[in-house]
């Protein structure tokens, strides 16, 4: 197996999940269309870059229209089991911080035996700040993977991530009334205090906890 570099691993993932869900290839620049419709800044200039740089290795291949082509020879192979995710910015474990939704700051590769049951493009992750989800191991700087939230399910108890007027963070949700909802810490820190939202206040809980990858085993 050839070393890559996250950006290459990346951009390889995103080339099979292109034509996995388009049932065709894309070109380069339907692959930056592609990524930029998903939040990547990346500009089609650096996503050439990386394409040649998979090239030079006989991991893909252009024809004559510039389409791309996945060559699954054995360097290939370790690939089939591994799925992408966003990551969305930061999630603050104590106050709410910032959470950009519309903009990606990578994405990790993901083996589809860590979420059976979940559809790969419901899945999104953030990097958790400080400690006031330390109780339920989720630590500064670990990679904490969401469901999206639809809207159907019952939250109470669950871990959420709530974004209050852009601002996100994690927490425990629990119904404390009829019109007042709790988003509690979980915390060996008893700095850490609730905080409460009236139900006409603008809060959108955009998923729900199904993992956390703690930082410790994650290359940075």
């Amino acid at each position: 197996m050839q070393k890559l570099t996250s950006k290459q691993n990346g951009i390889l993932e995103i080339i099979k999940e292109y034509i996995d869900q388009k049932r065709e290839n894309p070109t380069s620049y339907g692959l930056h269309k592609f990524l930029s419709e998903r939040g990547s800044k990346d500009c089609l200039k650096s996503i050439m870059q990386v394409i040649e740089a998979l090239e030079r290795k006989d991991l893909i291949k252009r024809d004559d229209d510039k389409k791309i082509y996945l060559i699954k020879n054995q360097s290939f192979s370790n690939f089939k089991n591994i799925f992408s995710i966003p990551v969305y910015g930061l999630a603050s474990c104590g106050d709410a911080l910032a959470y950009a939704e519309d903009n990606v700051d990578g994405f990790l590769q993901i083996s589809k035996a860590l979420f059976r049951n979940a559809k790969p493009a419901d899945l999104f992750a953030v990097k958790a700040l400080g400690d006031s989800m330390d109780k339920s191991s989720i630590n500064d700087g670990d990679y904490v993977i969401f469901e999206k939230y639809e809207g159907k399910d019952e939250l109470e108890g669950k871990i959420v991530v709530a974004v209050i007027n852009g601002m996100a963070t994690i927490k425990k949700y629990k119904k404390v009334s009829d019109d007042i909802i709790g988003l509690f810490p979980h915390s060996t820190n008893t700095f850490h205090q609730p905080i409460f939202i009236h139900e006409s206040d603008s809060i959108l809980v955009a998923g729900v906890y199904k993992k956390v990858l703690p930082v410790k085993y994650v290359s940075l």
